[in-house]
């Protein structure tokens, strides 16, 4: 589906951000402190200086504790307008590193990109909404990874509503893709702050649910998870239908792919992964 391949190419685009010594240096340069505090500041800087409750909604499978390690304090460090234009130059900076095709995929992409970001709606968006805002960078590789971002966000916004709408939070969503592709539940539970008894309660809450049982999802955990995915699908589709014929779209997701597969088999991004990002070898273009 293309949806589904638009997604595994601006995902990991996008994603390059978390891992990339770039993006660590930078943060660190902008005066966050910390791998973690410069995650939550530069993901969240675009939607200003919010408490964290705000970033609990918005990212939506974090600790709360953990994201209260970072924020607010995040902006007593740095200035999350500053924050905006560091991650896009440290991104880019890392995409130039990694993608001999880069500067190729963005002047012939960016131009579609924001067409299709000037369709979508922010409504029910909060870190779409937040990063639609951002004034558009004059360097064409920092712009492309910021409109990626944009989309990226805008597809995982809808993905947070339809966890919600399917009575999922964020602890059980990570038990539910763990059991799907056979995974260790710790690659989501290390790194988003769950105690182990909330881990344990989620998988009760699911057992109890009929969506897992002993030996992984149960068919009714099959065909929610199927529904959460294509309704996140079908959402995040909106725009590029609106804005783009299906030919274009096509080419769109060609050259962003030349990008990402770059991306993927750099290194940087490990997996498995919390994204959910495919390793190179069973991803299909």
């Amino acid at each position: 589906m293309l949806a589904r391949r638009t997604w595994s190419q601006i995902e990991s685009i996008h994603a390059l951000t978390y891992f990339a010594r770039e993006s660590i240096d930078g943060a660190a340069s902008a005066g966050l402190r910390g791998f973690w505090m410069g995650y939550f500041g530069f993901r969240a800087c675009p939607l200003g200086r919010v408490e964290p409750g705000v970033v609990d909604a918005a990212f939506a499978n974090f600790a709360p504790s953990m994201v209260r390690r970072s924020i607010p304090d995040a902006w007593e460090f740095a200035d999350p307008a500053d924050l905006v234009v560091a991650r896009a130059r440290a991104a880019a900076a890392a995409l130039r590193r990694v993608s001999p095709t880069i500067e190729h995929a963005a002047s012939g992409s960016n131009e579609a990109l924001e067409s299709v970001i000037a369709a979508g709606s922010p409504i029910g968006r909060p870190l779409f909404g937040a990063n639609f805002d951002v004034a558009r960078f004059d360097d064409p590789v920092e712009r492309l990874w910021q409109n990626c971002t944009t989309l990226r966000e805008h597809r995982g916004d809808g993905h947070v509503a339809a966890l919600v709408a399917a009575g999922v939070d964020g602890p059980q969503a990570h038990v539910l893709i763990a059991a799907e592709r056979g995974w260790p539940t710790e690659v989501f539970f290390a790194s988003r702050g769950w105690s182990a008894e909330r881990q344990r309660a989620a998988w009760a809450e699911l057992v109890d649910r009929g969506l897992v049982d002993e030996s992984g999802l149960t068919d009714h955990g099959v065909a929610l998870r199927a529904q959460v995915e294509a309704v996140t699908d079908a959402r995040a589709a909106e725009p590029y239908v609106v804005a783009l014929a299906d030919d274009r779209w096509e080419t769109l997701v060609d050259r962003l792919s030349r990008v990402a597969s770059d991306v993927l088999r750099s290194g940087i991004i490990p997996f498995p992964n919390p994204m959910g990002l495919p390793s190179p070898e069973s991803s299909a273009d």
